[in-house]
């Protein structure tokens, strides 16, 4: 039996999907370790998917 499945969740088209980096300030500090920043896509809020709008006002209940 086949069963209903849910629609792919839509990537966000700022990011592709990619929502998180890490940016690399320059130079290391006193233990070696790179010193970096994590930024987050301002579109989807570092989640990768986009919000779908629906508009409900033609919906039939």
């Amino acid at each position: 039996m086949a069963y209903p499945t849910s629609p792919a969740p839509r990537i966000c088209p700022a990011c592709d999907g990619f929502a998180s980096v890490a940016i690399t300030l320059g130079g290391r500090d006193v233990r070696g370790h790179l010193r970096t920043i994590t930024a987050h896509c301002p579109v989807c809020h570092g989640t990768g998917i986009a919000r779908t709008r629906r508009n409900w006002e033609g919906a039939r209940a």
